[in-house]
């Protein structure tokens, strides 16, 4: 036990166990069908957060095939809560690989972000994919709280198994409910690093919110206007959840609630991840195929191959996990949920620390107007115009320039915007790690 913890104000021991070794056990010789030609290291195992509760968290981290002496380092989370970072994030969206439509075999991703960056994927809480505790209770008693103070223990951790990262420049990024999971971490952080000694300082330069549920009021408004604007709803249908819908109060209504089931019934059978996207067929999902992917085409079903590929005992084997039943989703029962991470997030807007917010315009379900409208609610000057910036020639977006805060969109991407727009994601990323707004052409 050394170092601090810090929680509501109180400083308490923190939890630093024994790394030595760890990092080689942890190196992976090569994933099952990976392809030919890797040319970086990968490391996955599990970092231990509670010894007395055997409480341990799963990551996979992949470095960069060009200048990994000197790129900063990355985490990335996925939301739900309890959805995983390494099954969505890293093998869907931007990690190195996607897995195949045969369920066995990977194919490389020309746009992966560990390009510009070092990727740490972390399957957080104890619960969610291959993360576990040995105190059943804690799959039922997690919540944002314990989530952040998790994490940070994590970091921590990890960061005395691969010390060569120690004072590396540190950015956080996710999408969906990372919306409350960053900003509380980021908070943590920076509240250890003014009650700390130097040797557990965690140079944290930024973090960006994709998609991010932030704020349940305005984020429950904005999926409804977003419905009605993109005309998936009626006038009428908007009309009435404007009239008896008062999210501010949460107060719920037989009225409001009538609407609320109207607009998805009128939506109809789309993705609401996605509203312009081709679903899974059943049939295609159940038989696979032979071809190989690719990263510029977006493979409704993929959710299954992953499923099956991360079950292969092969797989398990090779990322040194007990075995595992690992499924995207669930395995969690979530205790505290504040209804909004404003407050926080205008904090951290005067922290020093550089914040973004982007959005996939296509996504219905956490949609560009609820991060609007809860911008809106900050008040921030503005700095820089709304404008369009690009990739490739072509518009990847939309950007404006707040006072501590940048405001972004991605053009014709989903929810889980690499998968959708992989090259515009990752011009969009290079940006922020450079500290720059995207490019003006």
């Amino acid at each position: 036990m050394e170092s601090l913890d810090v929680a509501d104000g109180q400083v308490s021991a923190l939890y630093v166990g024994a790394q030595d070794g760890l990092k080689e056990a942890d190196k992976i010789g090569a994933l099952p069908g990976q392809p030919q030609g890797v040319d970086f290291d990968q490391y996955a195992g599990y970092v231990t957060v509670d010894p007395q509760a055997g409480r341990a968290l799963f990551y996979y981290f992949v470095e960069s095939p060009q200048d990994s002496s000197t790129k900063p380092l990355l985490l990335w989370l996925n939301g739900g809560p309890g959805c995983s970072s390494f099954g969505y994030g890293a093998m869907e969206e931007l990690g190195p690989f996607r897995v195949n439509s045969d369920r066995k075999t990977l194919f490389r991703n020309e746009y992966a972000w560990n390009n510009v960056a070092m990727w740490l994927f972390l399957e957080s809480p104890a619960g969610v994919g291959f993360s576990y505790s040995n105190t059943t209770s804690d799959y039922e008693n997690v919540g944002d709280k314990r989530t952040a103070q998790d994490s940070y223990k994590f970091l921590i951790n990890w960061l005395e198994r691969f010390p060569q990262y120690k004072t590396r420049d540190f950015f956080m990024t996710g999408e969906s409910y990372a919306g409350h999971y960053i900003p509380q971490l980021a908070s943590t952080i920076l509240q250890h690093n003014k009650a700390t000694n130097q040797t557990k300082i965690i140079n944290l330069k930024g973090i960006a919110l994709g998609n991010a549920w932030i704020d349940d009021s305005t984020g429950q408004l904005g999926i409804y206007d977003y419905l009605w604007t993109h005309a998936l709803n009626s006038d009428e249908t908007n009309a009435g959840i404007h009239k008896y819908c008062d999210f501010a109060s949460d107060n719920s209504s037989s009225s409001c609630d009538k609407y609320q089931n109207q607009a998805m019934d009128e939506a109809g059978n789309v993705d609401i991840y996605n509203i312009y996207a081709p679903l899974c067929k059943i049939s295609q999902a159940k038989s696979p195929s032979t071809s190989t992917g690719s990263v510029n085409g977006f493979d409704p079903c993929s959710d299954y191959y992953v499923d099956t590929y991360l079950n292969l005992a092969e797989v398990q084997a090779a990322l040194h996990v007990k075995p595992t039943n690992w499924s995207g989703c669930g395995g969690v029962g979530w205790t505290d949920s504040p209804t909004t991470m404003l407050p926080t997030i205008k904090q951290l807007t005067a922290s020093g620390i550089s914040l973004w917010m982007y959005s996939g315009d296509t996504d219905g379900r956490v949609p560009f107007t609820s991060s609007r409208y809860a911008l809106n609610t900050l008040k921030l000057p503005l700095q820089t115009a709304w404008r369009p910036w690009y990739s490739n020639t072509e518009v990847g977006g939309y950007v404006a320039g707040y006072e501590g805060l940048t405001l972004a969109t991605i053009r014709g991407a989903g929810h889980m915007v690499p998968s959708y727009q992989p090259q515009r994601a990752l011009t969009f990323i290079s940006s922020f790690l450079q500290g720059k707004l995207p490019p003006t052409s």
